[in-house]
């Protein structure tokens, strides 16, 4: 167990990028849980992890995160090497935010997780594209080959 993220964050970007695709859970009013599959895009901001999700505001995921913000991704690789992360999700709708997950898509953060999102949307400011920002409070890695695992929590002194 760590509060330094940088403790696991080689780890982190290696499985990340590799694996890429990750399955986000997020629950009804019901506390029934729903998955669907998509590729958040990771950085380090002042020794934190945080995340963004380019995305479509459907109407299940928009009431799903607003009776429940939090949310979790799941990454896993045919060796078993895995990433569990746990955040709170929560919509960002300004230009500025827009063109900085825009090019951590196109640059792909970390190396290998993204892709172009001008097949989906024409530009930052397209109004079909909304943003995620996933501010991660739990983050386990487990290396496939002898199950190591490793947890890396937000300390409580930053929430």
């Amino acid at each position: 167990m760590t509060t330094a993220f940088t403790d696991i964050e080689q780890e982190f970007n290696a499985f990340v990028g590799s694996i890429v695709y990750s399955t986000m859970v997020t629950v009804d009013a019901a506390n029934r849980p729903r998955t669907r599959v998509l590729i958040p895009v990771w950085e380090n901001v002042d020794g934190q992890p945080l995340g963004w999700l380019a995305t479509y505001k459907t109407p299940v995921k928009a009431a799903h995160l607003a009776g429940n913000p939090n949310t979790s991704f799941s990454y896993w690789s045919r060796g078993n090497d895995s990433v569990a992360v746990d955040a709170v999700a929560a919509w960002v709708d300004d230009l500025e935010t827009k063109r900085h997950v825009w090019d951590l898509y196109r640059r792909t953060s970390p190396r290998g997780a993204g892709y172009d999102l001008g097949n989906f949307w024409r530009s930052p400011s397209d109004p079909k594209l909304h943003v995620l920002r996933l501010e991660p409070y739990r983050i386990q890695v487990i290396r496939g080959m002898d199950l190591r695992g490793r947890i890396w929590r937000k300390s409580p002194a930053l929430t």
